[in-house]
């Protein structure tokens, strides 16, 4: 599998300036889904950088809006973006990923337009107890012609699903790819991303210039 690249001062994570010799092709992916289900998780545990958060506390004025049924220990949201990065030099064409996380709440539906604007796909994050969550990322992509691969991130305790399942509960198109993912996982995370980056290209080609193949024998 490829590798991301970290940087020297910590295993998983550096601030500090890149020295990477390659010439790197750049793609902005957005993380999405539903109020909870693990995308500021994901961007953290993937980026390269110390990640930018826009997470607020949950207050008493917000219960009317953000049902905690299912995540009840949460006690912050994301209110505008999560932002990491993420660089693969070993692809066949070197890449640096700018991942952007989108607010999970359907109050947010402005601003996944802004974040979406020149993406080249989304990662879509559900919780298989609360498939509802995510309904309306999945018809936001669908509706926007955005390229898009489904994750399920598997809690602690929670029911196990077939990818079919989780395709015929969300009424996927059989082309959309469907994964499982642990959001606390690099490993994880990162194949997700190489997955949705090798399902745009073949979807849509010609959004970022590289070639249809650029990842067929990079599994």
């Amino acid at each position: 599998m490829l590798s991301p690249t970290f940087g020297p001062a910590d295993p998983r994570r550096a601030s500090g300036p890149r020295t990477a010799p390659q010439q790197l092709t750049t793609l902005k992916i957005v993380i999405a889904g539903g109020f909870g289900v693990g995308k500021t998780t994901a961007v953290g545990a993937v980026s390269e950088i110390t990640p930018l958060r826009t997470e607020e506390y949950l207050t008493e004025s917000s219960v009317p809006v953000d049902s905690l049924d299912g995540v009840e220990a949460k006690i912050t949201t994301t209110v505008a973006f999560d932002f990491g990065r993420l660089t693969l030099p070993d692809a066949p064409v070197p890449l640096e990923l700018y991942l952007f996380g989108a607010p999970g709440q359907d109050r947010f539906l402005g601003l996944w337009h802004d974040l979406a604007r020149g993406a080249i796909g989304a990662l879509v994050l559900v919780d298989a107890r609360r498939l509802e969550t995510s309904f309306t990322a999945v018809s936001f992509f669908e509706d926007n012609g955005v390229p898009f691969v489904v994750a399920n991130n598997v809690f602690d305790g929670a029911p196990r699903f077939r990818a079919e399942q989780i395709r015929a509960a969300l009424d996927l198109d059989a082309h959309v790819p469907v994964l499982t993912c642990d959001a606390r996982d690099p490993d994880h995370v990162a194949a997700a991303l190489i997955t949705l980056v090798q399902h745009a290209l073949h979807t849509a080609p010609d959004h970022t210039g590289l070639r249809r193949n650029t990842f067929q024998d990079a599994r």
